[in-house]
């Protein structure tokens, strides 16, 4: 094993250094990989920020000044605690508390359990916030007022005082599969993105949590292959159609120990996305969707020692919204003061920035146009000016901007194309800019909320002139139209020198899934390098944003609602006749490759373009949306009950009867996500009718496949799938 490990390295090495591209570079080394700044944390007062850093066997917790453009202290060493190992890190308020996150274990997508640590800067003392031999914790989170933390273990909430870190229990009826409380379960963190189920109010007297009660969820069971005989991992998964957790919403006062009930109506049958305090220390703020997701309400209660904690809080609808088709759920908003909160919404048809003013019943609409906001970092109260990222000028990049809410100036505040993503200090003086475009790895500099360059931060110019040396083409932006004779974005990846003469075999890479863009001018990382070396063999590569993508408007958007697969197999077909008949591409090697919901892509466009497309790669497809969860699923298709037809028209499992080209299959059998059932499905039904094709299934791994060697053996796997039948062929 040591001679194996060895002749690997070495082998990396001599490729590294002879120019030549290979997965075993992109997928074995960081050869590759790009500096980054993370875990920046900016200070309340908004002067500093802190980062961590790793050299030379050492991570550490470094603060630097916004104004001063420099480092003013080092605030942890793992060196002087043994080498003391942490991933994450938060930093109190008052900036007197560290919270050093020890081995940190994953749960799903974005939830973890960690052996939390607390770390006094100024008495360089470091303890447990609890006892190691209770398990691990979840989620703890500093006070705003910086005197207690609170956390989750075991589906149970807890908080601490800073002073004696004497443990109080809040809720004592948690449970594995049962029970959540201050957390929420698996379907509200994968399509609501959120695992944080309890919010401090502004001054820390209060916790507002979720509860779940999953016992009538129905669960899911994986084979893990760990032992003689497979263990089961259990867990409660709600498809399309089925029954979820019912809800509660409860404030806890530190003040009293007393436990307040939110009243979120009589209807069972709703969600609840959101939960967050207003300016007002008393007011909690909830979020109420019907099932259907074409209905928001906003509820305001109020919380004081009036109210009796045998009874609800009382609520009042402080604003509503609705769609023909469905809405969808994000983090753009932000209570300015205790009578208006700033949002954004796609009701005039493209995502826009509000005020609200929701004493007064009015709204005012801040931007408007052909564009979309994407995301909306904050407010400064002193300058009435809102920040965010918009894709303004193009659908494929996004740029930040100020407006101010009074004269309505919109300010550029980005000076480079491609993508800028922000991290603003919390006064809003400063920024951080995370710039990248297609063809060149992230930029960061550290600029003042002008806009204007105070300092490059990183700009990796160690991995551009690495990249010098590999002779790699340039990924180019370009439009394709569809059958309707719109046009769709697209980028493409083509040999260097273009023998127009010779016919190139074509890949197609899909994703296609609601809102979601694979034609980016940003830096995508691994798969970047991965079509470098496909067009090194000879491919042209190219990528689709078919209709149902975002930043086009809610039009274009919402098109595929009720009917997921259909248009977007179109679209891709349409490209795919388009490309067959430049004089470069060869139309009888036309192959596509997708994962998740490009996989579902994927094994459409073999089915029912059976006649276009020679090859197809499928990584954890979606298979039948009757598998899938039902917050994604129903928000896009309604429940099965209701669209039963359109469930099936577009399954590719309905379809593989029409494949003739070449076909492979791929799934991890541990994925939480996906489940390995998508695929076990599609093999019934390919083998029911008698078609050839290929399967490879990847144990104990979930929707990302990776670890260890996995991915350099998928990504092998691919390519040579693809050079045996669109090179060899």
């Amino acid at each position: 094993m040591k001679l194996k490990s060895f002749s690997i390295i070495y082998f990396i090495y001599i490729i590294a250094i002879s120019g030549q591209l290979s997965n075993e570079l992109i997928w074995s080394s960081r050869t590759f990989y790009p500096k980054n700044i993370n875990g920046i944390n900016p200070s309340s007062d908004g002067d500093f920020y802190t980062s961590i850093e790793r050299k030379n066997g050492q991570t550490e917790i470094v603060k630097y000044s916004y104004k001063k453009n420099k480092k003013i202290a080092t605030l942890f060493s793992n060196f002087s605690f043994e080498n003391f190992n942490f991933s994450d890190y938060d930093v109190s308020n008052d900036g007197n508390w560290l919270l050093l996150f020890n081995s940190k274990e994953s749960i799903y997508r974005r939830s973890s359990k960690s052996y939390y640590y607390l770390y006094n800067i100024k008495e360089k003392s470091l303890k447990p916030l609890a006892d190691t031999l209770l398990g691990k914790q979840r989620l703890a989170t500093f006070s705003p007022d910086n005197s207690k933390i609170a956390y989750v273990r075991n589906n149970n909430l807890y908080y601490k005082s800073l002073n004696d870190l004497k443990e109080k229990k809040i809720t004592h009826n948690g449970s594995i599969n049962k029970i959540i409380n201050g957390a929420t379960d698996w379907v509200y963190e994968e399509e609501f993105s959120i695992h944080k189920g309890f919010f401090w109010s502004p001054d820390g007297s209060k916790i507002a949590y979720y509860v779940f009660d999953e016992e009538h969820v129905k669960q899911f069971e994986m084979e893990i292959y760990d032992h003689l005989y497979p263990s089961k991992y259990k867990f409660k998964y709600p498809k399309a159609g089925e029954q979820n957790s019912s809800l509660a919403i409860k404030v806890y006062d530190l003040n009293n120990n007393r436990t307040y009930n939110f009243d979120i109506g009589d209807e069972e049958d709703i969600y609840i996305p959101r939960i967050m305090w207003s300016k007002n220390n008393h007011e909690l703020i909830v979020f109420r969707m019907n099932r259907l997701q074409n209905k928001l309400e906003l509820l305001s209660g109020k919380i004081n020692d009036n109210v009796n904690p045998n009874s609800e809080i009382i609520v009042k609808n402080i604003y509503s919204e609705k769609s023909d088709t469905y809405i969808d759920i994000h983090d753009n908003t932000y209570f300015i003061n205790e009578n208006q909160f700033l949002w954004t919404s796609e009701k005039d048809g493209y995502n826009h920035l509000y005020l609200i003013d929701y004493k007064n019943q009015n709204e005012i609409q801040l931007t408007s146009g052909e564009w979309e906001v994407s995301k909306m970092y904050g407010y400064n109260p002193n300058e009435k000016t809102i920040f965010f990222q918009a894709a303004k000028k193009s659908p494929t990049e996004r740029e930040i901007y100020s407006l101010n809410i009074d004269s309505k100036k919109l300010q550029l505040l980005s000076t480079f194309s491609g993508t800028n993503e922000a991290a603003f200090s919390s006064n809003y003086k400063y920024f951080i800019n995370f710039h990248s475009d297609a063809n060149n790895p992230f930029t960061i500099t550290l600029n003042d909320n002008k806009g204007k360059l105070l300092k490059v931060l990183e700009a990796n110019n160690e991995l551009t002139k690495k990249m010098s040396e590999f002779e790699l083409v340039k990924k180019t932006f370009f439009t394709i139209p569809n059958e309707d004779n719109t046009d769709l974005n697209a980028w493409i990846m083509k040999p260097a020198v273009l023998d127009t003469n010779k016919k190139h075999p074509l890949l197609m890479f899909v994703y296609g899934g609601p809102g979601n863009n694979t034609v980016n001018n940003a830096w995508s990382g691994s798969n970047y390098f991965w079509f470098q070396y496909l067009v090194k063999q000879g491919f042209v590569v190219i990528s689709v944003d078919n209709r149902g993508t975002g930043f086009r408007g809610k039009e274009f958007k919402h098109a595929t609602y009720l009917q997921l697969g259909k248009l977007e197999t179109e679209d891709q077909i349409a490209a795919a006749i388009h490309m067959g008949k430049l004089n470069y591409i060869d139309k009888d090697r036309i192959g596509i490759f997708g994962w998740s919901y490009g996989g579902y892509m994927s094994s459409l466009c073999i089915s029912k373009g059976a006649d276009i497309f020679n090859s197809a790669i499928a990584v954890a497809p979606v298979t039948n949306w009757r598998f899938y969860d039902n917050i994604y699923t129903e928000r896009f298709m309604r429940t099965p009950k209701e669209n039963g037809d359109n469930y099936d028209l577009n399954s590719p499992i309905n379809h593989v009867s029409k494949i003739k080209g070449n076909y492979l299959l791929i799934h991890g059998t541990a994925d939480d996500n996906v489940h390995f059932q998508n695929s076990m499905e599609m093999v019934n039904s390919l083998v029911k009718s008698n078609i050839e094709f290929d399967f490879f299934a990847y144990p104990n791994k979930n929707h990302g496949i990776y670890g260890g060697y996995t991915r350099l053996h998928l990504y092998n796997k691919m390519t040579n799938f693809l050079t045996e039948n669109l090179i060899k062929k």
